[in-house]
């Protein structure tokens, strides 16, 4: 949900990430993409040029691998993240991402609106989109995008955040 429900005498609004959305930039390896901490440039854990971060958009879902490298579990801010992480309270992951513009990508979102048995909301779906990042976040736009600890597994490089199951996607 990405309003207040209604309760300030608007609609309320959903949002669809449809099937590889993301497809554009994750498809290009050239294409920088980033795990940050809070949508927080400042805050890096993993990027695709440093090697340090994998992503795959299927059908199915938009999961990531991210090596967070001894080097980088050395930060404060790194160490932090990792304990709210342990401790439960900073488990979502969030997209950060840009819709592109229509001379660019003729229908790239859609807004319809929700089946009448169902609601009154205003559904925004998105067909594509320029991924830029993933960031840790305390709370989701999207509440099955979660990181786990119990995921991690040691790597000669670092903690490695495994690929996400189907069942914790985006879609």
């Amino acid at each position: 949900m990405l309003s207040d429900g209604g309760r300030n005498g608007g609609r309320p609004r959903k949002e669809v990430i449809a099937p590889r959305a993301f497809a554009y930039r994750v498809d290009r390896p050239e294409e920088d993409i980033h795990l940050l901490v809070g949508h927080s440039y400042d805050r890096p854990l993993a990027s695709r040029s440093a090697g340090t971060l994998i992503l795959e958009d299927t059908e199915d879902a938009l999961t990531f691998e991210a090596t967070i490298t001894e080097e980088m579990q050395a930060v404060s801010y790194v160490q932090d993240i990792l304990r709210s992480i342990r401790a439960g309270l900073t488990v979502g992951i969030s997209p950060g991402f840009r819709i592109p513009p229509p001379r660019a990508v003729e229908k790239a979102e859609e807004v319809t609106e929700e089946d009448p048995s169902e609601g009154i909301a205003l559904i925004r779906t998105i067909f594509q989109a320029l991924l830029y990042e993933l960031s840790i976040v305390t709370r989701p736009a999207y509440d099955e995008a979660q990181v786990e600890e119990r995921n991690w597994q040691p790597s000669p490089k670092g903690l490695l955040l495994p690929k996400r199951h189907a069942s914790a996607r985006y879609r």
